[in-house]
């Protein structure tokens, strides 16, 4: 099986956002003959990446542009909010779909009413205005309320509507598929490691720095504090080696996710970063974590020593492996 594309270069595609779906038809004529491909891409890992090659590949072959079509928000933030663990927020996730190879990105409104368009209804008013040439999808790609459309059902409407459909079969590392859900599963373990290899980037959050409680300044051990929303922190309490990117700079960084039980009654963050060789004020400033290594646990100690001895054995380790 062919590795896909990890590199993509300075690329940016256009994008398009689209916030009725009555009104689709107004982009027809930007977006005629292209070839697609469909989903949230949550995380935009390695499956993903080999089908927006496809994509690009298909799309050369036939002399026309290529588009990745995607929603404003994931799906489940309607339908399971409570346990959503997302590998990228909504923002994050379209940046990073507008820096494939593909030409254009389209953002349709994904909302209640769009969730209950019947499979058919969903083809002929999201697809059939668009005039595609062709549509690659996943082989477990399913549309239309409850989940009813199957890429055999895709198939036949296109073969009725001049568009190729191709449906692949999963991306696979260790001959099981990669999905979104096989690396929520390994970060939520402390995985980081398989994590990474399956999205094919190191696993990311950004966040804005908010004014600390001041313990680390006390003890000489200078923090920034997120407040990350926990739909979008799918990985295990811990501490990390990361790297972290202040103004398009990239600092190493030993990073501390969820609540020290030492502060646990006065925690307002429930990410901190201390950012090696980085002197300044961030307060107020958003900054992007990218995790690369699991440390240890989040561990009670029985004195601020102690606690101090441990953390400064886990920021030598980062300047040394990170």
């Amino acid at each position: 099986m062919r590795k896909p594309s990890s590199l993509w270069g300075c690329h940016v595609a256009k994008l398009i956002v689209c916030h009725d779906i009555a009104r689709l038809r107004d982009y027809a004529s930007a977006l005629s003959g292209y070839v697609a491909c469909l989903g949230v891409f949550d995380g935009l890992h390695r499956g993903h990446a080999y089908l927006i090659d496809q994509v690009r590949s298909h799309a050369e072959m036939e002399q026309t542009g290529s588009l990745i079509i995607t929603f404003d928000i994931d799906p489940d933030e309607l339908f399971r909010p409570s346990t959503l663990k997302k590998l990228s927020d909504n923002a994050s996730r379209i940046d990073a779909l507008l820096g494939t190879a593909a030409d254009a990105v389209l953002v349709l409104p994904f909302t209640r009413e769009f969730a209950a368009l019947s499979p058919e209804t969903f083809l002929s008013a999201c697809l059939e205005p668009l005039n595609l040439r062709g549509l690659h999808v996943g082989s477990d790609f399913r549309y239309g309320a409850k989940a009813q459309g199957t890429t055999l059902q895709l198939e036949e409407w296109g073969s009725s509507h001049g568009v190729t459909v191709v449906s692949h079969e999963l991306l696979d590392a260790d001959g099981v598929p990669i999905t979104s859900t096989r690396i929520r599963t390994a970060l939520a373990e402390g995985d980081i490691a398989e994590a990474n290899e399956l999205l094919g980037h190191a696993y990311s959050v950004s966040g804005r720095v908010l004014k600390g409680r001041g313990e680390g300044a006390k003890m000489g051990i200078q923090t920034a504090n997120l407040e990350i929303p926990e739909s979008c922190l799918a990985i295990a309490e811990g501490v990390y080696g990361a790297r972290a990117f202040v103004h398009g700079e990239s600092f190493k960084a030993a990073v501390s996710v969820g609540v020290s039980p030492m502060f646990e009654d006065v925690a307002t963050a429930n990410l901190e970063a201390h950012i090696l060789d980085f002197s300044g004020d961030l307060y107020g400033e958003t900054i992007t974590i990218s995790f690369l290594a699991w440390l240890r646990p989040m561990m009670r100690f029985d004195s601020t020593k102690a606690l101090v001895s441990t953390v400064q054995s886990n920021i030598e380790w980062v300047r040394e492996h990170c």
